[in-house]
């Protein structure tokens, strides 16, 4: 057993478990999605995606690329939380919680993506 892949996989896995967690909930109601998620699921995101970089396959290079989409969504869903919150007078409206978990609902589906590329690389080698 290969113990960087079973890391590896782990922080996809946990990246994408994090993302589901703070997505579940109604769309516009601050109370059922947690800051502190969000940003576990940015940082769990940001550390699969420096494991990923140095892979030279073209299934490497497409779990960079959508790991890097998961951290853009991600980042952009913290900056429209943190400008909400501190920078103007706006605060949570569920118009602004409904633009931070879209913006989690598509790196949610990045990570899925990140999810499948990385179990078809691993049924490949299998065989």
């Amino acid at each position: 057993m290969n113990m960087s892949k079973v890391v590896f996989g782990f922080f996809v896995l946990l990246a994408l478990t994090l993302n589901f967690g703070f997505f579940i909930g109604e769309i516009d109601n601050p109370d059922h999605h947690n800051v502190y998620e969000l940003f576990a699921a940015l940082v769990v995101g940001l550390i699969a995606t420096v494991m990923k970089l140095g892979e030279r396959s073209q299934m490497s290079a497409m779990l960079l690329a959508s790991s890097l989409v998961v951290d853009l969504h991600l980042i952009a869903a913290a900056l429209v939380w943190a400008f909400a919150v501190h920078v103007t007078d706006i605060g949570l409206t569920p118009a602004v919680m409904a633009t931070i978990v879209s913006l989690s609902g598509g790196a949610l589906l990045a990570n899925l993506l990140s999810v499948v590329l990385l179990t078809l690389e691993t049924a490949g080698f299998s065989r």
